[in-house]
């Protein structure tokens, strides 16, 4: 491979202009130079060393974005918006999935630490303990962490996420407006902020329909297995709820295929309501009722964040509610007279 001293001497000048010309702070030298070099450059298929760049810049041109499970499809177009708002901006992603685990969590914060990454994009809802201790020295200054999705007030860091509580009573509103008074709810892991707003939003829905005392709240952990659990105990139970609103698309599948293996007729017999509108709620069977979230918006508003602090554009944190949709298909309906179940099948 051609280095910088045989540019210079093809070019006839020192290796600072080449240096100068290459990184593009050229500003002292001539185009006629700076064309010099850069034919020179082309001629010999010189490449900069970008490793050598970063340590006089102090950049890394890298973003870290840390997910806290990769296999929910619930993000793969978030982390496409945030692919393409970095590539836009000249920077590269690199994805850790931490699996919703505080250690993995530590070991891809502290690339920060090591300078590995300009900026961290963290999915989940913890602030690693090596990106709270960078907030407090950093002092006045931001340090270069957003978070998508999730939102906590008492963390101070910048955010972009809808408003889950307002989402969630939205839903219960649509199944109450339809009819139904006996409904459950499967919520996501509550340690999650998101669950816990989304749970509050369920609530206020019931006592505005003057439902509460009738509402049935199930844990589940956001995994399609979990929502198969919830709806084997919600359907087993008498009378049975009439309708069930799952915190994310993922159990409202496992809800369905319950449903489906035990006779139980969706819409006719029972009401489903997801949340997110993965790609393929629409071509469920039957199609899903659910929350609509704006998955790539996310993603790119979290790198516009990101890199209004790495600008030092930003002073203060920002947190950014974009708009949701409840989306209205084929899994919702008025409540039909109580049918008995059918013996499951495979």
């Amino acid at each position: 491979m051609p280095n910088i001293s045989q540019v210079a001497k093809q070019a006839g000048v020192s290796t600072a202009t080449v240096s100068r010309v290459v990184s593009g702070s050229s500003a002292r030298v001539s185009a006629l130079t700076r064309a010099r070099v850069m034919r020179a450059v082309a001629r010999l298929g010189y490449e900069p060393n970008s490793a050598a760049q970063n340590l006089r810049t102090q950049r890394t041109g890298k973003i870290l974005v840390t997910v806290p499970d990769i296999s929910n499809p619930f993000f793969s177009l978030i982390l496409r918006g945030i692919e393409d708002a970095a590539l836009r901006a000249g920077y590269a992603v690199l994805i850790g999935d931490t699996q919703d685990e505080p250690t993995r969590e530590e070991r891809y914060a502290q690339m920060l630490q090591r300078k590995e990454a300009d900026g961290l994009i963290f999915l989940g809802h913890r602030l690693p303990k090596e990106t709270a201790n960078r907030f407090r020295a950093a002092a006045r200054r931001r340090a270069p962490v957003v978070n998508g999705c999730e939102f906590s007030p008492h963390l101070g860091v910048p955010s972009v996420h809808i408003d889950n509580a307002k989402a969630a009573e939205e839903a219960m509103d649509h199944l109450y407006s339809l009819g139904h008074r006996r409904v459950a709810v499967i919520t996501g892991p509550l340690v999650s902020p998101l669950s816990r707003d989304r749970l509050r939003g369920a609530m206020a829905g019931a006592r505005a329909a003057n439902a509460r005392r009738q509402l049935v709240v199930i844990n589940g952990d956001f995994s399609i297995a979990s929502g198969t659990t919830a709806a084997s105990r919600l359907l087993a139970r008498r009378p049975t709820p009439t309708a069930v609103f799952c915190f994310n698309d993922e159990m409202a599948l496992g809800v369905l295929d319950t449903a489906r293996r035990r006779g139980i007729r969706v819409p006719e017999d029972l009401s489903v309501v997801g949340f997110d509108d993965i790609r393929f709620a629409r071509y469920m069977d039957p199609p899903l009722t659910t929350i609509t979230q704006p998955m790539r918006e996310i993603g790119e508003g979290c790198v516009r964040l990101l890199l209004e602090i790495l600008s030092g554009r930003s002073l203060a944190p920002e947190s950014v509610t974009l708009p949701h949709q409840l989306t209205v298909r084929s899994t919702t309906a008025p409540p039909g007279r109580p049918r008995a179940a059918v013996r499951p099948r495979a």
